[in-house]
C-alpha cells in the first residue's frame, strides 16, 4: 500500500467523520437503546408491568377473541385494522392499530395499545411516535423526517462503510502486527487518543460494517432488491390473497386460527392480523423452522375472515436465495439473533461510534493547535535577528 493511498484515505476519513461522525454517533447510540426498546418501555410504562400464571395465549387460547371485543367496544367507530402480537412469556397483550388499513410502509399511522393478560380491560394506550421509545425508534429509522429521513439513514450506511474503510487502510500497518495493535503506555495525549481510536475501531469494526449494511439494506429495500437480483437471485413477490366482503358474521378468531395451525402445524404463532373495513382476509405471521426472525418471521397463512378458507401460503423456507438473505436482515441489524449475549454486545458496538468520534475530534484539534503554534514559531524565528 503506497504512502499516498494512505495519505488520500487518511483525508477522506478525517473528513467523512468530521461531516458525518455526529450521524454515525446518533444511529449508533438510539440503536444500542433500541436493543433493549422492550425492556426499557416497561420499565418507563409500569402500568403494562403484569404478570399471569396462565401460560402466554397461543394458537388455540380464547384471549384472542376476548381482547377483539374489548377493543371494538372501546372504539366502535374504527374500520382499520387491528394486530396483536403473541409473544412467548405471559404478561400483557400487545395490539396495534392502523386507522387507514394495512400498512404501506414502516412510517403509516398506528397506535399502540396493551391489555390486561385476559382481554378484558385496556392497560395503556399511546399513539406511535408520542412516547419515548418510539420516538427514538423514528429518530433512529428516519430521523423523525418521514421519507427523506428515512433516505438519508439508508444511503449513510454506505458513506459510513466508506469511513470505516478508509479509517482501516489509513491504519494498515506498514510492519508487524503487534506493534499496529499495540495501546502505548506512557505516551502523550494525542498518541494515547490514536490508540483508543485505532483499538475501538478495529475491535468493533466487523459489527459496525454488519449493522451498517443491513441498515442500508433494511431502510432502502428497492434499491437492496435491485442489487440482490443482479448479484444473487430474484426476490420472491409477496402474494396478496383477495377475498370481498360479504354479508354475514364473519368467523373468530378462534376459527381462523384452528385453521391456520392445521395448515402450517410446525409454525409458530406470532402475529394475527384482523382485516380493516373493506377487506375480507384474516392474516396470520408465523415463524417456521429455520426462520432467524422471532418477532418478525416471515411466513403467512391466510384466511378467508367469512368461511375460514385458507386463501394462501408464503413459507419462508421455500424462499429464493436473495429472500433469505432478506429474512435475516432485521434479526442481524436489531442482533435478536444470538439471545440476550449477541443484544448485549451489540448494545456496546452501540457506543463505540461515540467513543469514535470523541477521540477523533480531539485528536484532529490537538493536531491543529500544534501546527498553528508550530507554524507560528517558525514566523517568529524567521524574524528574529
Amino acid at each position: 500500500m503506497t504512502s499516498r493511498s494512505r495519505a488520500v484515505a487518511r483525508h477522506v476519513h478525517l473528513w467523512l467523520g468530521l461531516s458525518l461522525g455526529l450521524l454515525f454517533v446518533l444511529l449508533g447510540i438510539t440503536g444500542s437503546a433500541l436493543v433493549f426498546y422492550q425492556e426499557i418501555d416497561a420499565v418507563l410504562h409500569p402500568e403494562i408491568s403484569v404478570s399471569d400464571s396462565r401460560p402466554a395465549p397461543g394458537w388455540s387460547s380464547p384471549v384472542w377473541d376476548r381482547a377483539l371485543t374489548t377493543i371494538r367496544r372501546q372504539w366502535p367507530d374504527e374500520a382499520g385494522q387491528w394486530r396483536f402480537e403473541a409473544k412467548d412469556e405471559a404478561g400483557p397483550i400487545a395490539a396495534r392499530y392502523y386507522p387507514s388499513g394495512p400498512p404501506a410502509s414502516h412510517m403509516a399511522k398506528r397506535w399502540m395499545v396493551w391489555l390486561s393478560p385476559d382481554g378484558t380491560h385496556i392497560l395503556r394506550h399511546d399513539g406511535w411516535g408520542d412516547y419515548a421509545m418510539s420516538w427514538i425508534y423514528e429518530l433512529h429509522m428516519d430521523l423523525l423526517s418521514d421519507e427523506v429521513g428515512h433516505k438519508i439513514v439508508g444511503w449513510s450506511g454506505l458513506l459510513i462503510l466508506l469511513l470505516m474503510g478508509t479509517g482501516l487502510v489509513a491504519w494498515w500497518p506498514r510492519g508487524g502486527w503487534r506493534k499496529a495493535l499495540r495501546f502505548k503506555q506512557g505516551a502523550s495525549t494525542i498518541r494515547r487518543l490514536h490508540d483508543i481510536h485505532k483499538l475501538a475501531g478495529l475491535w468493533s469494526l466487523i459489527l459496525l460494517i454488519l449493522f451498517a449494511v443491513t441498515g442500508f439494506m433494511l431502510a432502502l429495500p428497492k434499491e437492496s432488491n435491485w442489487v440482490l437480483e443482479r448479484t444473487v437471485a430474484p426476490v420472491d413477490a409477496v402474494p396478496v390473497p383477495k377475498s370481498p366482503v360479504r354479508e354475514g358474521r364473519p368467523i373468530t378468531i378462534a376459527t381462523a386460527l384452528a385453521n391456520g395451525h392445521r395448515a402450517l402445524p410446525e409454525a409458530r404463532l406470532a402475529w394475527i392480523e384482523m382485516p380493516a373495513r373493506g377487506n375480507g382476509i384474516i392474516k396470520l405471521r408465523v415463524q417456521v423452522p429455520g426462520d432467524p426472525s422471532r418477532r418478525f418471521p416471515h411466513s403467512y397463512i391466510y384466511i378467508d375472515a367469512y368461511s375460514g378458507a385458507v386463501l394462501g401460503l408464503l413459507d419462508a423456507r421455500r424462499g429464493s436465495a436473495s429472500t433469505m438473505i432478506n429474512n435475516w436482515l432485521h434479526p442481524l441489524h436489531d442482533a435478536s439473533v444470538g439471545g440476550l449475549a449477541t443484544r448485549i454486545l451489540a448494545f456496546f458496538v452501540g457506543l463505540v461510534p461515540a467513543v469514535l468520534f470523541i477521540t477523533g475530534l480531539l485528536r484532529w484539534r490537538k493536531r491543529r493547535v500544534h501546527q498553528a503554534k508550530a507554524i507560528q514559531k517558525h514566523k517568529l524565528q524567521g524574524v528574529c535577528p
